[in-house]
């Protein structure tokens, strides 16, 4: 089939061949079976037997039943379909307390801001309420406006349309669902106020049938107020095993008391004795009975805490055909967190270095390259006393004080990365024992690490309305989001600081000096800068000491490639992806030719693929673009909410429009054979002749072979593996090409070529196929 005739965006791509033999038949008159005519032209005639006839009729039978049930569904769906206001409507609100804040801009309902924010809570509740056990009544949500103090908890309120003719549904159960998803990657990340959600049904012809411009941020909301959640002590006997002695409700399957979870318990019981997954006990308890992490001073609420999406996966593998269906959807993996270096986000998989152990793994234990999200691979080493935290590359540790105490203590230098920081709080910087930092934040107040000691700035010698106050405040952001790695400001102001719990404060000692030195301040009137960055830098190696293609061995380590991905459908690994925007991803279109609907997941921040990292992150495939250039198959693939850029997750660059490049130190990616570990192999641009006879080539096609011949056969590259160069305009790593299809294992000692798709005809396609969508 031509490929212009495919559906643009299309997961599935089914063809339906049908081929139909005519036979001629002439109709026979009352003349003999044969004359001769008076132009001397002979005609041979038949009669059509009765099988013949039969046949026929049965022929005519079946069209004539399709006609009509065509017709009777086009009536169906004409007649019988749902009115205009004949949905059951439900109004519902909620608090987000992280990654969000209210603004004055989102009261306007015809502001940009309000559009944006408003699309994004909206796809996100479509996600969530499509994947449920009421995705088939469920029609569409919608955002009716928001409220909150400036710069405090942002509350959203929103209805819900449901198909009241498919089956009755109940608001608890939609509470439920949404309670389950507080920390969903579908709301790009946010968490939600579990206790602050409320949903309750109203009448279509009620407050729901007016428009979203009528709505202010005054909306009515029902006057009981949720009970706040509190911790209590664990008291189900089967689960005192587990490590944690506290736990709250509703747990993560829903009950809300003890009593409910003795009643179910059995059937969780069933599973554990069924020894489907090793550690069924321990994910179990950790669902029915959740640990509990009590308010903070600052006034976060009590919450719960989920194990993470690995160690559900896990669960799911081995037990998930014995699940009650009752308990599935709340123990949708896609629901739970990855592990995160901010904050204690998840229970990470317990016995991650005995499960190395028994895999025939122990060449990886203590080999200075973390394998296991908790990094107990490598803490308990002799190299790493107790107590010291682990240098992010390198089989070293280091003590805690000496991280940002002015001198590279590692040998990755990762001791000294992002001493100035952004956080939303000091509690909110990582706790992760690594001398790394992790993810970067785009947003936050600045925070800084002096060895070991977390505090924030200071500005109350700059919170005036002074012209010179604000171009040094303009000036201390601006620096800031480069040290960070960002391009630019978007937004800077100061707040005064909530966070009561934070006793250590600096000041600059002097702002407009070249270089700037603190000193330790009281703050007596908490006045804090608040920063956001934006545009990451692409095509660069912050977690390497060298840049370019210097000290880079062939196997991969940890930041060599942050823009490499995995893309994984049901969880095996099929294609490679290469991050083009936090938010997009560039592969081949023939990654998805001809499949089925699946789950397709893109894994990022590791270089074997059976390990966690402590910086891996992994996003859902939410949709597929195609690109419109002639003789292009690579597709820009988008996620479901934006990566957390860091040192092991970062962009490329594309080529540039303006100037000619000039590229060297060409690469692809491939794995090794048994798809373990990522690694490099050096390209050359060849003749297009040499790939003729290996693949159809177009005029966007690039041809390119190895620098050196494989004569081990230990690699492949799957489809959507990247042509990657160094530019040598600025020198940083460009995407140059991305591959068509699989280059599997050539014999021993032969060269193998490879063709291209050029990603510069692309260019202008990807950057307003992104800008669209923002």
């Amino acid at each position: 089939m031509d490929n212009n005739n495919k559906r643009k965006g299309s997961w599935d791509s089914k063809m339906s061949v049908s081929s139909v033999s005519t036979r001629p038949y002439f109709t026979r008159s009352s003349t003999p079976s044969s004359i001769l005519s008076s132009d001397s032209d002979i005609r041979f005639t038949r009669k059509l037997g009765d099988h013949y006839r039969c046949g026929c009729c049965i022929l005519a039978a079946f069209l004539v039943f399709i006609l009509v049930g065509t017709l009777a569904l086009y009536a169906g769906y004409t007649y019988l379909s749902l009115e205009p206001g004949g949905e059951q409507v439900f109004r519902g609100v909620f608090r987000v307390v992280q990654g969000d804040k209210y603004s004055s801009g989102l009261s306007d309902p015809s502001t940009e801001l309000f559009k944006r924010v408003s699309r994004d809570y909206r796809e996100g509740l479509n996600l969530i309420y499509r994947r449920s056990s009421f995705r088939y009544p469920f029609l569409k949500s919608e955002v009716l406006a928001f409220d909150g103090d400036e710069n405090s908890d942002l509350t959203v309120h929103f209805n819900l349309f449901f198909d009241p003719r498919r089956y009755e549904i109940p608001a608890e159960e939609l509470r439920n669902i949404l309670a389950r998803q507080s920390q969903s990657v579908y709301l790009a990340n946010r968490t939600i106020d579990v206790e602050s959600i409320l949903i309750y049904e109203v009448s279509p012809s009620g407050p729901s049938s007016q428009s979203p411009s009528t709505h202010s941020t005054t909306l009515a909301t029902p006057t009981t107020t949720p009970t706040p959640r509190t911790c209590s002590p664990l008291q189900l006997s089967y689960c005192s095993g587990v490590q944690h002695n506290t736990t709250s409700y509703p747990n993560i399957v829903g009950h809300r008391s003890l009593q409910e979870v003795i009643d179910d318990v059995i059937a969780f019981r069933e599973l554990v004795d069924a020894e489907c997954y090793r550690l069924a006990y321990q994910f179990v308890c950790h669902v029915l009975q959740p640990p509990c992490e009590p308010p903070s001073v600052s006034g976060r609420p009590a919450t719960v805490v989920r194990p993470c999406r690995d160690f559900c996966l896990d669960f799911w593998s081995g037990c998930g055909a014995r699940l009650p269906l009752r308990f599935q959807d709340a123990l949708d993996c896609s629901r739970f967190l990855e592990y995160s270096t901010i904050g204690e986000a998840c229970i990470p998989k317990p016995g991650c270095k005995e499960s190395l152990k028994l895999r025939d793994l122990t060449s990886r234990l203590c080999d200075g390259v973390p394998d296991c999200a908790d990094l107990s691979d490598e803490l308990t080493c002799r190299y790493c006393r107790p107590g010291h935290i682990l240098c992010a590359n390198s089989p070293t540790c280091i003590p805690a004080h000496k991280r940002c105490n002015g001198h590279f203590d590692c040998p990755d230098h990762s001791d000294e990365k992002a001493c100035l920081a952004l956080s939303p709080s000091v509690a909110g910087l990582p706790a992760l024992p690594s001398a790394h930092p992790g993810h970067t934040r785009t947003s936050g107040h600045v925070v800084f690490n002096e060895k070991g000691s977390l505090g924030k700035l200071c500005v109350d010698n700059l919170n005036t309305s002074g012209v010179n106050n604000s171009a040094v405040l303009r000036n201390v952001a601006t620096s800031l989001c480069r040290t960070l790695l960002f391009q630019s400001v978007e937004e800077f102001r100061v707040e005064t600081d909530k966070e009561e719990d934070v006793s250590n404060y600096v000041q600059m000692e002097d702002p407009t000096a070249d270089q700037i030195s603190f000193v330790q301040v009281p703050c007596p009137e908490k006045s804090v800068l608040h920063v956001t960055c934006k545009d990451a830098e692409c095509g660069i190696q912050p977690a390497r000491v060298t840049s370019g293609v210097e000290g880079l061995a062939k196997m991969a380590a940890l930041g060599d490639w942050p823009w490499h991905a995995a893309l994984l459908k049901d969880g095996v690994h099929v294609c490679d992806a290469t991050v083009v925007h936090p938010q997009w991803l560039l592969t081949s279109a023939s990654c998805f030719q001809g499949q089925q609907k699946a789950e397709w997941v893109a894994r990022l921040g590791s270089v074997r693929l059976t390990s966690t990292t402590p910086w891996q992150q992994e996003r859902h495939v939410v949709g597929m673009t195609k690109s419109p250039v002639e003789g292009s198959t690579v597709v820009l693939v988008k996620l479901d909410s934006p990566l957390l850029v860091s040192d092991f997750v970062r962009p490329i660059c594309l080529p540039h429009h303006s100037t000619q490049p000039v590229y060297t130190n060409c690469h692809t990616l491939g794995w090794t054979r048994n798809r373990e570990v990522l690694q490099r192999v050096e390209l050359l641009e060849s003749r297009m002749d040499q790939c003729a006879n290996v693949s159809i080539m177009s005029v966007n096609s690039l041809c390119a072979d190895s620098v050196y011949s494989m004569e081990d056969c230990s690699e492949e590259e799957l489809a959507g593996s990247p042509m990657i160069c160094v530019n040598g305009l600025d020198h940083r790593w460009t995407l140059v090409g991305v591959t068509n299809w699989r280059i599997a294992c050539a014999a021993a000692g032969s060269q193998r070529p490879r063709v291209y798709d050029k990603t510069a005809p692309n260019v202008d396609w990807i950057l307003t196929s992104i800008k669209e969508d923002h």
